[in-house]
């Protein structure tokens, strides 16, 4: 039987993250086979128009009286951080690896609608790098399911990864993806342009991982420090996936159906600044997309229909 937690107000991820930090203390790691069968909600969530437009400007969304796709994601993540950092949970959230995601947006959301949000973990499985796991969130209106949103993480077994959960990251990731990036640190969003060899190439900032930080609270030093990069074993701060596939759905903004899933897979992380190139190529049923540089970092489908 599930057993539900509904939280009163939004709860902070600073809190989360000093938790997330404990387990890494020698005698205080998290074990065990069974995630705990627990949902957290959240109801009547009105959004901050002034976040709202915070997140727009760092994803390059336009400003409207709808939420983009990945908006709820950013609603649902401090219930994600607390259900992920709570007592029973069998996996270290430091160390995790967001390896795939996928939104269902069954009907556009306005920006005044009142939300009910949920958040559950499920299917602790074995991978043949370590186990993954997926959290699943939810947002309802008026009492009907609007968004869902599957999150996939990978944590990597401590025999390929040694001692220090960091390591997880960096050896799924590869050891010289500091290869994709350039050293465009003064462009912004608003620098991208058509590529001769197809699709769009963007610049990408080093201000990003902090500015998407900010309005996402997902505060994760790999993505805002240079030194809590290397301590992760990146040579230097990442951009957060979800920032890359919120820039992919951005710049297809009026293209897309009214309902629809985008499903991507993350690759290779983008190291900061860089410069990489977004493709998409319209299909039967949507869209399939790419970023890249010498590497691949992202890949997926957009798919019409609910």
């Amino acid at each position: 039987m599930v057993a539900v937690v509904e939280l009163s107000e939004g709860p902070g991820t600073t809190a989360a993250y000093a938790r997330a930090a404990l387990g890494l203390l020698p005698g205080l790691g998290r074990s065990g086979d069974t995630l705990p069968d627990v949902e957290v909600q959240h109801r009547g969530v009105t959004v901050d128009l002034g976040h709202l437009a915070a997140y727009d400007r760092a994803c390059g969304f336009r400003l409207t009286d709808t939420l983009p796709a990945t908006y709820p994601h950013v609603l649902a993540f401090p219930l994600a951080m607390r259900l992920m950092t709570g007592e029973g949970f069998p996996v270290p959230l430091i160390g995790l690896v967001h390896v795939a995601n996928r939104i269902t947006v069954r009907r556009a959301i306005p920006s005044s609608a009142v939300l009910n949000l949920s958040v559950r973990a499920v299917d602790l499985r074995e991978h043949p790098r370590g186990r993954q796991f997926d959290v699943v969130a939810t947002a309802t209106v008026d009492g009907a399911e609007a968004w869902r949103g599957v999150s996939t993480y990978l944590r990597l077994s401590d025999s390929r990864t040694g001692s220090r959960p960091a390591g997880a990251a960096s050896s799924l990731t590869g050891s010289r993806p500091a290869d994709a990036a350039s050293s465009s640190s003064g462009d912004s969003l608003t620098g991208s342009r058509p590529s001769s060899a197809g699709g769009a190439v963007w610049r990408v900032p080093a201000r990003v991982g902090g500015d998407y930080a900010a309005v996402s609270g997902d505060r994760n030093p790999i993505h805002t420090s240079r030194l809590g990069a290397r301590l992760f074993g990146f040579p230097r701060p990442i951009a957060h996936g979800m920032w890359t596939k919120a820039r992919c759905l951005a710049a297809l903004e009026g293209r897309l159906p009214g309902a629809y899933t985008v499903d991507v897979t993350f690759k290779k992380p983008v190291l900061l600044p860089a410069t990489v190139r977004f493709a998409a190529t319209q299909t039967a049923t949507g869209w399939d997309l790419t970023v890249h540089s010498r590497h691949p970092h992202l890949s997926g489908t957009v798919t019409a229909g609910r």
